[in-house]
C-alpha cells in the first residue's frame, strides 16, 4: 500500500505530515506556512495543528487555502469535512468522507472521521468496522496517532455493543475492550484519546467485571490535562462524581463540557437523561 496520495503528479505523504504535525509547535507551523505559502504540505501541517488545538475556525481557513492551490487534494477535502464533523454537521461531512474512502482507500483519517460519525449515530457495528479497517492497514501504513485512535475507537464501539447486547455479546465483545486499549497505551501512553478510553472503560464496565471509579478518575483527569478542550472527558468525569454522590461536581463538569462544545452529543444525552451513551446511577 502506498504511503502517499497522488496529487498533481506528486506524492502527498499524509502519514509523514500527520506525524510532523504531532511534533510541531503552533509557532513553527505558522512560520513555515507563511514562508511556503504555496505549499500544500505546509498548509496541511498547520491545519492539523489547529485541529489538534480544537481551533476549528483557523483550521477551516487553512484547509480552504490548501484547496485553492490543489482542488483535488484528498487531505484538504478531508480537513474541511472534519471541521464540519466537529460542528456536528453530519449530513454535510458524511458524503465527503465516503467519497474520499471510495477514491483514496489508503487515506486512513477519512475512515476514522466516518467512524466517529457512525458512533454518534449509534451505529456501533459500522463504526467498529471502519476503525478495524485502519487497524488492518497496519502500523507501518498509518501514523501513530491515527493508529492509536483506531484502536481506541474499536475498543469503545465493542464496549457499546457489549452494553446493548445479550449475555453472549457481552462475553464476546466485552472481552475485546481492554486488550485494544492496552495496545493503544503501549504505543502512546500520554495520548488524551488513550487516557479517555481507559477512564471510560473503568467507569462503564460492570462492577462484576472490574469497575474502578478511582482509576477512571485518574485516567480522565490525565486526558483533560493533556487536552483541556476534550469535552467528552469532562462528561465521563462528571459521571464519576455522580456515582460518588457529589452533585455539585457532576453539574460543574457537565456544564464545563457544554461550555466547550454546546452541541456535544454525549453531554446533552446524559444531562437530559436520554442515556444513549450510558448513564450510571
Amino acid at each position: 500500500m502506498l504511503l502517499c496520495i497522488a496529487s498533481k503528479g506528486w506524492c502527498f505523504n499524509w502519514k509523514q505530515l500527520h506525524q510532523l504535525a504531532d511534533d510541531t509547535t503552533l509557532n513553527r507551523a505558522v512560520a513555515k506556512a507563511a514562508d511556503e505559502s504555496n505549499s500544500p504540505e505546509s498548509l496541511y501541517v498547520l491545519g492539523l495543528v489547529y485541529l489538534n488545538r480544537y481551533d476549528n475556525g483557523l483550521a477551516r481557513e487553512t484547509f480552504e487555502k490548501m484547496l485553492a492551490i490543489d482542488g483535488s487534494n484528498a487531505g484538504a477535502r478531508w480537513g474541511l469535512a472534519e471541521c464540519l464533523r466537529r460542528e456536528h454537521q453530519y449530513l454535510k461531512c458524511q458524503p465527503v468522507f465516503e467519497e474520499i474512502i471510495e477514491s483514496t482507500p489508503e487515506f486512513s483519517p477519512a475512515y476514522l472521521s466516518l467512524a466517529y460519525v457512525k458512533y454518534i449515530q449509534a451505529d456501533f457495528n459500522a463504526s467498529a468496522r471502519l476503525a478495524y479497517k485502519v487497524i488492518k492497514q497496519g502500523r507501518d501504513e498509518v501514523d501513530i496517532s491515527n493508529f492509536v485512535r483506531a484502536l481506541c475507537l474499536f475498543a469503545g464501539n465493542k464496549g457499546m455493543i457489549a452494553h446493548y447486547g445479550g449475555l453472549l455479546s457481552k462475553a464476546i465483545n466485552g472481552r475485546l475492550v481492554l486488550p485494544y486499549l492496552n495496545k493503544a497505551y503501549s504505543l502512546q501512553p500520554d495520548s488524551a484519546t488513550v487516557q479517555f478510553g481507559l477512564g471510560s472503560y473503568y467507569l462503564l464496565v460492570p462492577p462484576v467485571f472490574g469497575r474502578d471509579i478511582d482509576k477512571a478518575e485518574v485516567h480522565l483527569k490525565k486526558a483533560i490535562t493533556v487536552s483541556p478542550l476534550l469535552a467528552d472527558a469532562y462528561v465521563r468525569l462528571a459521571q464519576v462524581y455522580k456515582l460518588r454522590g457529589d452533585t455539585a461536581k457532576y453539574e460543574a463538569y457537565i456544564k464545563k463540557a457544554l461550555g466547550i462544545d454546546p452541541g456535544n452529543e454525549m453531554a446533552v444525552d446524559i444531562y437530559d437523561g436520554r442515556c444513549k451513551f450510558i448513564c450510571l446511577e
